[in-house]
């Protein structure tokens, strides 16, 4: 499975930005799909998962009530919307696949299997 992540860029603060992971495989409608986010100097964090079917999404407590995840499976694409955003939400986000059938959401980087080469998203004060 290839990922692409994209739709980063510059924003300010309390703008939004939509991000989309497109991946190339057909199967991709029975996979979970996880953001995460990286900042300069600091671990890879949870941002969001939306299991296979769309039914079920889990944030990470930074950004619930802030961003929301769906997808469109009839165009392989999991999007990401983020509102509100904040300087502290700077950092290079990617899309992850859990390759695993019908999957359900997971918080762990380790759980997924595919991982996107990520989109740089810069919030200015």
């Amino acid at each position: 499975v290839q990922l692409q992540a994209c739709g980063g860029g510059l924003v300010q603060a309390g703008g939004s930005l939509r991000l989309s992971c497109a991946a190339s495989a057909r199967t991709f409608s029975n996979y979970a799909v996880g953001w995460f986010r990286q900042a300069p100097g600091k671990e890879r964090e949870f941002v969001g998962a939306i299991n296979w079917s769309g039914g079920s999404t889990a944030y990470g407590d930074s950004v619930r009530g802030r961003f929301t995840i769906s997808r469109d499976n009839a165009k392989n694409t999991v999007y990401l919307q983020m509102n509100s955003l904040k300087p502290e939400d700077t950092a290079v986000y990617y899309c992850a696949v859990r390759a695993t059938l019908l999957s359900g959401v997971r918080a762990a980087g380790s759980e997924y299997d595919y991982w996107g080469q990520g989109t740089l998203v810069t919030v200015s004060s």
